[in-house]
Parts: C-alpha cells; structure tokens; sequence
C-alpha cells in the first residue's frame, strides 16, 4: 500500500492516558456528584473506572466513548441534572484543566516534523471535544503541524463510525486506502475498519492491552515512538 496520511486518535494514543485523563475524571466526576464522594465514585464505575486496580476498563466508556456519552451516562444516576448544563461544565474542567494535565507519549513535535518530512498528510481524530483537542496538544508545540483534528463535536460523527477518517480525506483529498489508523482502542480500529484504511496500528500506552488489539488491529507498538519503523522510507 501506498501510505499518504496518518489520523491520530489523542487520548491512549498521543498522550498518556492514565495521566492525562484520570485525575480530570475523578475531578468531573465529583463535580457531578456536588461534592459527594461515594456517588462520584459510582459515575466513574458506572462508565469504566476499576477503583480496586486503579484502571479504566478496556472498552469502558472513559475508555472509548465520548465527553457527550459519558455525561449521558453519569445523568441517570443525577436525577437532578441538567445534561445541557453538566456538560458545559464538564466540557470547562476537560478543556481548562486537560491543558495542564496532558502527558505527551514522546516529543510530538519532533515525531510529526519527522513525518511531515516524509510528505504524510497527519490528523487527529477524538472522542474529547475539538476544542478540548486544540487545548491539550497546544503545549507540545504540535497543533501547526497537524492538517486536521476533529473531536465528538466536529460534525464527522462518533467513533467507531467512518465519519471522522473520511472528514479526514476528504478535507485532505487522500483516498481511505492510503490512511493508516493509530489508536490505543477498539473503537479506534472498527473505525478504521468501517472506513476501510489500509493500516490499523494500536499503541499501548491508553487502556487496551496487546492481546486485545491485536484482534483488529494490523500492527501492536508499544507507542507511537516505534511508529516509523512499520513506515517504507
């Protein structure tokens, strides 16, 4: 195959997920929860936390799904909650507080200078909000190297829809045989899968392990630093 284009998912993938994404959690979690610590405790494990293990569940909701589903989730167990309202608020601890939190896997700069070297076409596809995306990456002087991000709220749809790799090559006019996929879940390979790309790559620095991906994916790394190596020069 001929490669042209790389679609990141963000979260597992180019940054850490674990710590990345746990301590904002807990924090919306307790949010939610109006300060009540066994109900926050409750949202979490509802949508995927393993508190006894300290880990998000492979396949959870924290894991895969997005910002949106996940408030969806946490309002049946708030009878009082407003879902418009809880996930703006959600959206303000993820985007506010995820800037400081984001633990990049490698420098990213330097990775995607090194494949824009090559002449690939790079994006980013994630179940955060864009804006959540833009915000995360922004330290890590990586954004202006990117062609494309799309989040949850983009209008490409959800994972593991086809929706954001064929916003991807459409905006970048590369054909889904060209794409290779780099993700650290499941969802992120049926998205490959339903767009039909020719190259399903999973990492292992988010929440799924290698047995796991390895049933969808064409490739396992451990991150996306052993990248370039599955890559023709």
């Amino acid at each position: 195959m001929k490669i042209e284009a790389i679609l990141f998912d963000k979260d597992g993938t180019l940054l850490d997920y674990e710590q990345s994404w746990m301590p904002l959690n807990k924090k919306a979690a307790l949010m939610a929860a109006e300060g009540d610590e066994d109900l926050a405790s409750r949202l979490l494990a509802e949508t995927g936390y393993d508190a006894e293990f300290s880990r998000v569940l492979p396949g959870s909701m924290l894991a895969a799904s997005s910002n949106g589903e996940i408030v969806e989730k946490w309002c049946e167990f708030l009878p009082n909650a407003i879902y418009d309202d809880l996930i703006h608020k959600v959206e303000m601890i993820f985007q506010e507080d995820g800037e400081a939190a984001a633990v990049p896997v490698t420098d990213l700069s330097a990775l995607f200078i090194r494949l824009k070297e090559r002449g690939l076409k790079l994006g980013v596809a994630t179940s955060d909000s864009e804006q959540g995306a833009k915000r995360s990456l922004s330290r890590f002087d990586c954004i202006d190297k990117l062609d494309f991000i799309a989040g949850y709220d983009t209008g490409h749809g959800l994972k593991p829809t086809a929706g954001m790799v064929l916003g991807f090559c459409k905006a970048l006019e590369v054909a889904p045989e060209n794409v290779v996929v780099v993700g650290d879940n499941l969802h992120d390979m049926e998205m490959g899968i339903n767009a039909n790309v020719g190259l399903k790559v999973g990492v292992l620095t988010g929440t799924t392990g290698r047995e796991e991906l390895s049933k969808l994916a064409d490739h396992v790394l451990s991150s996306v630093e052993e990248l370039e190596g599955l890559l023709p020069e």
